[in-house]
This record gives structure tokens, sequence and C-alpha cells, in this order.
């Protein structure tokens, strides 16, 4: 059950003196999850794969695994949880731009996962980075 942060109105200028609220979502649902999950997913998913695909060619006796060299597997596989975790630390910063301001517990809630979920991200860039230094630079075949 996904539970959505209350929706406030917007009042919108419709004509002479008329005014329309209209409602307008601020943050919830799955954005606020991916941008308070979304970087460390990606850092746990980097870090298992990277090195199995490295490790996987020293056990096999090759260098070629899915069709990419060693180096090739480890490239794809730092900069595509790398992107997943900058899109998560961009999620959060705009949840939190969004709830400057929080009213009520449900948006206060809001606002913490984001501003969490931008620290966590952060922290995830800089491993999932590390991590593909690490796995670039360290011989995996080395006994």
């Amino acid at each position: 059950m996904t539970r959505r942060v209350e929706q406030q109105p917007a009042t919108v200028v419709a004509g002479e003196g008329e005014q329309q609220e209209t409602p307008h979502r601020r943050a919830g649902g799955f954005a606020l999850w991916f941008a308070s999950l979304g970087g460390a997913v990606a850092w746990t998913l980097h870090l298992m794969l990277a090195w199995l695909f490295t490790e996987l060619p020293c056990r096999q006796s090759h260098h070629v695994v899915l069709g990419l060299t060693v180096s090739g597997d480890a490239t794809v596989l730092t900069v595509v949880p790398g992107i997943v975790a900058v899109l998560a630390l961009l999620t959060a910063l705009r949840a939190g731009r969004a709830l400057r301001e929080p009213v009520g517990r449900r948006e206060v809630r809001a606002k913490f996962m984001a501003t969490v979920g931008a620290w966590m991200d952060g922290l995830a860039i800089m491993m999932i980075v590390f991590g593909g230094i690490a796995v670039a630079t360290i011989s995996p075949c080395v006994t």
C-alpha cells in the first residue's frame, strides 16, 4: 500500500475576481521511495555484480564475459548504477525543494525521506565511483 503526500490546493485566478483551486501534488509515492533507496540499491548491485564479473573470468580462464572484456564489464557495471544513483539524488533534491515548508505529518515525513535520501544517494555515488576505481585497478586474477 503506497501512501501519498496530501495534495495542496493551488489558487489560480480564472478571470475577473474568480479564483479556482486546482490541486497539485508536491511529492510522494514511488518518487520518495526511489529518492530514499535508489542510491543504496544501485550501490548494492554495483558491489555484487562488478566484483562477480571481474572474478568470473579468473575462475573460467578467459577474459570475456557477456561479450565484453573485464574492463568493459567493470565500466558498464560502474556507469549504469552511477546513473541510477545520480537520478535518485536528483529526485531527492527535487522532492526536498517541493517540500520546503512542510505542512502536516505526512509532508514532514516526506521532507525527512527526501533529505535523508539525498545524503544517502550522495554517499552511494561516492561508493560506486570508488568501487569502480577499485575494480578497475586491482587485478582480480592475482593469487
